[in-house]
């Protein structure tokens, strides 16, 4: 049977008013899972675009690091490339500059991805932190309480690039995935693993997105070339923070910047 995803997105004016939009989302969504469950588990992208929001969350002097329950939170990766914590092109050393450096956090609260291991050795000691943090027995799945998801011009979200081999995997947690065109290895999260989140969301800025963005949100279903199309939660809702340039070729949104789409596939 057919089932409907709604894309709510809401396209804030520029790069500054995305990012402290994603700032709130972030705290927003962390007090929420507090209230639930008493703690809140996040996965976290990286990239110039949830950079500026980590800066906003870190900065004492704006008012989201004070209303951040930060002794109640654990901060996971989506993805990670395989280079040491100290690389300019690691994830974990941007959100330690933009963030955690920054914010009053114990280091059993972090939970990196270790890039500077063997690939799969590092899939593999990922996915045995996720089973243990999480507790899961057997086949059971992690629910994250927040993944943030950023997506690039090809379409790719986290380290699920187009024709990879990680777009068919469905049993493991955390894999390593050889991406051709830029002969690396990166280490990301699963799909299933993504979907199965409480609350997911894009977070997306800048004039090159927004051909991939219709396409991905309104353009037939072809995941083996557009892996974003594989990010349908659990839920049934999936959430897009943009700028108005990635928003371009979207349908348009109210007076207050919010649109919604709904697909069934």
């Amino acid at each position: 049977m057919p089932r409907a995803l709604k894309v709510n997105y809401c396209v804030e004016p520029d790069a500054v008013a995305l990012a402290a939009h994603a700032a709130r989302h972030f705290v927003e969504m962390v007090q929420e899972a507090v209230a639930a469950r008493g703690r809140a588990r996040i996965a976290i992208s990286g990239g110039s675009t949830p950079k500026a929001a980590f800066a906003l969350l870190g900065d004492a002097g704006q008012p989201w690091r004070a209303r951040m329950p930060w002794e109640r939170l654990e901060i996971f990766w989506v993805d990670e490339r395989c280079v040491p914590p100290d690389h300019e092109d690691s994830n974990y050393r941007m959100t330690c500059e933009a963030l955690l450096d920054h914010a009053p956090l114990r280091p059993e609260q972090i939970h990196r991805m270790e890039g500077e291991l063997e690939p799969e050795a590092a899939a593999a000691r990922y996915e045995s932190e996720l089973r243990n943090t999480f507790r899961l027995e057997g086949a059971e799945t992690p629910c994250f309480d927040l993944v943030a998801l950023g997506m690039g011009p090809d379409g790719h979200t986290a380290s699920l690039f187009p024709h990879s081999a990680a777009l068919n995997e469905l049993g493991r947690l955390c894999v390593a995935n050889h991406v051709q065109n830029k002969d690396a290895w990166r280490i990301t999260l699963t799909w299933p693993v993504i979907n199965q989140a409480r609350s997911v969301f894009f977070l997306v800025g800048g004039a090159d997105k927004a051909a991939i963005l219709k396409e991905v949100f309104t353009g037939p279903r072809d995941v083996e070339r557009l892996p974003s199309q594989l990010i349908r939660p659990a839920s049934g809702i999936l959430t897009l923070i943009l700028d108005r340039a990635a928003a371009a070729q979207l349908p348009a949104t109210d007076a207050e910047g919010r649109g919604f789409l709904e697909r069934v596939e």
